[in-house]
């Protein structure tokens, strides 16, 4: 099921429009980061202080059937909103890669944890590695897995 509740779309026009499209379509357009051909998927979160549905196209970044969140944000000195809102409600973020959306279970990775994390969203993403070096601050990167339906958080 996707997160449900009241949804907040982006302040960002690119992000709300390719946030609706891809839904619009099951992911089968606004699927790539702009021009890049890189693929992405759409992650719902719950706001931190709003508790409102906030949606955001990432990269792409998938192993085993786990999904990197990676809070870049280009390098900015500041995490992206969502990563406060993964912080706080860790047990209500969603994941779209395709038609079907599914409910997930977030963890901030650190350590050899991390690094590997990491590795695959540099792949993924090379830009990344750039962006790490444009600000002070350590970029976070969540993996979102899968949440056990027979045991909900």
């Amino acid at each position: 099921m996707p997160l449900e509740g009241e949804y907040e779309p982006s302040p960002e026009a690119w992000v709300r429009e390719q946030v609706e499209r891809y839904e619009a379509t099951g992911g089968r357009e606004a699927n790539t980061l702009r021009d890049t051909g890189l693929p992405v998927a759409v992650f719902s979160t719950r706001g931190a202080r709003s508790g409102k549905v906030r949606k955001q196209a990432l990269m792409r970044v998938e192993h085993e059937g786990a999904y990197a969140m990676v809070g870049s944000q280009g390098g900015a000195p500041k995490d992206p909103a969502w990563v406060a809102n993964l912080r706080a409600h860790p047990d209500q973020v969603s994941v779209q890669d395709g038609p079907d959306p599914w409910d997930g279970v977030a963890r901030e990775v650190t350590g050899e944890e991390k690094r590997h994390w990491w590795e695959r969203a540099v792949a993924a993403y090379p830009a990344y590695a750039e962006y790490q070096q444009r600000t002070d601050r350590e970029i976070p990167v969540f993996v979102v897995e899968r949440a056990d339906p027979a045991n909900p958080a």
